[in-house]
């Protein structure tokens, strides 16, 4: 057993490393952009940094992941969120889209720039090579779930922040009041319904069904851009 997880070193770190830049950079960008737009928060506190340390939340970004990779293969994981205060936003309204969409479109630079070095390596190359072209492919695969799953209009999601920023007030303000109960929900769609359908046989995969066209479109788009 011990060998087994030995040999396997390698390839947990092909996971980790790039899952702790797409979280990292992710609530990283959160933080600029606030402090960009007039709210320094996060950047008293530290938090607009690239040091993962200051954004590793132990249970979301090392216990979830290393469990789920080891008992599923796939890896699934938060980091502690960035704090933002909204209202010392020069515009809090419209910069709160703004410093939503960081993450994702940090993700969605990242995927592309994997996806662009990865066109560089070989296939038939040494062992380095190999787990590097690996790293690659999980840093594509992170980066488009991690920027399509925070695209979700829900609150406290990226997307449920954009749709609060975007949306006439009739709609923009019953969706902000869902956010106490938004985590709440994520977990009884994603982990909850699909545990449930084990039990009764049946499939209620929330996750593929939300997520998996997304991600396969964004897949192809990042490959068409990238020349791959």
């Amino acid at each position: 057993m011990l060998e087994g997880l030995i040999d396997r070193i390698p390839m947990i770190f092909a996971v980790a490393i790039p899952a702790i830049l797409a979280i990292t950079l992710h609530e990283a960008a959160h933080g600029f952009v606030a402090w960009w737009r007039g709210d320094d928060t996060a950047w008293r506190l530290g938090r607009v940094t690239l040091n993962p340390i200051r954004h590793i939340d132990p249970l979301g970004t090392v216990v979830l992941p290393a469990l789920m990779y080891f008992t599923t293969g796939f890896v699934f994981g938060w980091a502690k969120p960035v704090p933002v205060n909204f209202g010392r936003l020069h515009h809090p309204r419209r910069d709160m889209v703004w410093v939503a969409l960081a993450g994702p479109g940090v993700n969605f630079v990242l995927a592309l720039v994997s996806a662009v070095v990865w066109g560089f390596t070989s296939p038939q190359g040494g062992a380095m090579e190999m787990w590097f072209r690996a790293a690659l492919e999980v840093s594509v695969l992170v980066n488009v779930v991690l920027m399509v799953f925070n695209m979700i209009p829900l609150p406290p999601l990226d997307g449920g922040r954009v749709a609060v920023g975007i949306l006439p007030d009739a709609l923009a303000f019953p969706l902000a009041r869902m956010e106490k109960y938004g985590m709440l929900i994520l977990i009884g769609a994603f982990f909850l319904l699909p545990f449930i359908g084990r039990e009764l046989g049946m499939d209620l995969s929330v996750f593929s069904w939300v997520l998996g066209p997304p991600v396969d479109y964004m897949i192809e788009l990042i490959r068409i851009l990238s020349g791959n």
